[in-house]
């Protein structure tokens, strides 16, 4: 049987760059992920987003990062299966784990990380009577293309990161911009909030959504202030929502992982509680957790190196500085 050195499970950015990394250290290296494409939430949920967090670039597009972080981890020519859900990992022997997926149930590897992100993860739906024929046309859960928002009179719904970054976006492209949020504390970073604020963006905090007006498009949407009761109507043609993801990691649990909330409870090596199992970014959680992509990448890191030790007990956690070694790339 063909047994790799460490199968990352996810191809999200901090996949990625574990991919790289364990080509770095020599391992031979597999990476797994349910999606068609690389990238991740970069790619699948906002493709045209800034990315401000990652070191090295004061802003990159989500798409352009993914595509970046896909390039880094190929240098090394690691094997890619994309489209496959993983069900099991299985413990074949001392040093052997299997890991099965719906289209492969042979994939041996003497060590696993765990990158899925958030899991696997959809947007929260309205929870409204609407015509669900307009999603994707007038109603949007993620923005995959940002010219459908060019000159349109925009509705958005969230007090998350991707609810405000959007808005700043749209202020600029949009025809207008409304931005409603049940309550006054947004859970984005405040100088974001702040910028909103003067960009022209119409924010209506303790307001929720209460109809949608069209048959064939939108052409307007009725919201409520959940405090008094009072309706208003709004004349806006598109809609984003952004409250956020539903989570299913129970599958997690059926492993034997240790886990808290919908994360998986690591030690300062990256460890779960399975011997030769890490984990790291989003779906990892310790007492220092910061979810960034940034941090998510030194978490990736840290778990190649101590998975190299873990493979080979000789080696060396700290392979030395990548600027000091002889690569051929």
């Amino acid at each position: 049987m063909d047994v790799y050195d460490i199968t990352i499970v996810g191809g999200g950015p901090t996949g990625l760059f574990g991919a790289f990394y364990s080509g770095l250290r020599g391992l031979k290296t597999k990476v797994i992920d349910v999606l068609p494409e690389l990238g991740g939430q970069l790619t699948a949920l906002y493709p045209e987003k800034y990315v401000y967090d990652v070191a090295g670039h004061p802003k990159i597009l989500a798409k352009d990062l993914a595509k970046n972080l896909g390039m880094q981890a190929a240098l090394f020519k690691p094997a890619f299966c994309l489209g496959e859900k993983v069900a099991t990992i299985d413990r074949v022997d001392e040093t052997t784990l299997k890991v099965v997926t719906d289209k492969n149930p042979e994939h041996y590897t003497k060590a696993v990380l765990l990158a899925l992100g958030a899991g696997a993860c959809v947007p929260k739906k309205l929870d409204i009577d609407h015509n669900r024929g307009l999603e994707d046309i007038n109603i949007f859960y993620a923005v995959k293309n940002k010219e459908k928002f060019r000159d349109k009179k925009v509705l958005i719904i969230g007090g998350g990161d991707s609810a405000v970054d959007w808005a700043n976006e749209f202020s600029h492209l949009s025809t207008s911009v409304t931005l409603i949020h049940r309550r006054d504390q947004f859970r984005a970073v405040q100088t974001s909030v702040d910028e909103m604020k003067h960009n022209g963006v119409d924010v209506k905090t303790f307001y929720e959504l209460k109809q949608i007006f069209g048959t064939n498009q939108v052409d307007g949407a009725t919201v409520f202030d959940n405090r008094t009761g009072k309706e208003e109507n709004l004349d806006v043609d598109t809609i984003l929502i952004c409250l956020g993801f539903v989570i299913n990691l129970d599958f997690l649990k059926t492993w034997g992982l240790s886990m808290e909330a919908n994360a998986l409870i690591v030690n300062e090596k990256m460890e779960t509680n399975l011997p030769g199992i890490y984990a790291a970014g989003d779906i990892a959680t310790h007492p220092a957790k910061l979810k960034l992509i940034a941090t998510g990448a030194a978490e990736a890191a840290t778990a190649v190196n101590f998975a190299a030790t873990y493979i080979n007990p000789q080696a060396k956690a700290f392979p030395g500085h990548s600027s000091n070694l002889n690569l051929s790339i």
